[in-house]
């Protein structure tokens, strides 16, 4: 039996778990495949959560430097994208909470009627997702921060409830909110 060796482009890619492990031990290349199969996900998640690009710069930046101080803490017991993905949302919302000043409370919700950002993100995407996109920026913070976590990312009420920390009712509230919100932008 004949055994021919695979070329350099043939072999195997190593999997996030072990690139993983190789960059908790201080591997930059490791590190830096992480960064190209994930960021595209992290920052179109924290471009849909805060609203503005260069938020979202801040958050996909701050997630993978947690990541780096966080990685000898995964086991590989999880897939790797789900643990980082729950690791970035909850940066994406310690950053908003940091944005918050004490001012913006005291701001109408003037936003609802300006015209939406022409550039809501950054992946390719057909005319209804780039709509989607425009639509969700114009929502009101914590109705765009249920939404996206419901309607884009699959969450339930529960778990949004957990997450930023309010109850399930306020979630459906949030989300019920939402909807009509955009629909009234459809109209």
């Amino acid at each position: 039996m004949l055994f021919t060796q695979a070329s350099p482009n043939e072999q195997q890619q190593p999997d996030d778990t072990e690139l993983a492990a190789a960059a908790a031990w201080g591997d930059k290349h490791a590190f830096e495949q992480l960064y190209r199969r994930h960021h595209q996900r992290i920052y179109a998640l924290a471009l849909r959560l805060a609203g503005e690009p260069s938020v979202a710069d801040e958050i996909l930046q701050e997630s993978f430097v947690r990541l780096w101080h966080k990685l000898p803490q995964f086991r590989g017991e999880s897939q790797f994208g789900s643990w980082f993905y729950s690791l970035a949302l909850n940066q994406a919302l310690n950053t908003l909470k940091q944005h918050r000043s004490f001012w913006s409370r005291f701001m109408p919700d003037w936003h609802l009627h300006e015209a939406a950002p022409s550039e809501p993100c950054a992946h390719g995407g057909n005319d209804d997702e780039l709509l989607l996109d425009r639509l969700i920026l114009r929502l009101p913070e914590r109705a765009r921060l249920v939404f996206v976590l419901i309607a884009v990312e699959g969450f339930s009420h529960d778990e949004v409830a957990r997450l930023l920390a309010i109850s399930s009712g306020t979630s459906k509230a949030h989300y019920h909110r939402a909807r009509e919100l955009m629909k009234e932008m459809l109209s």
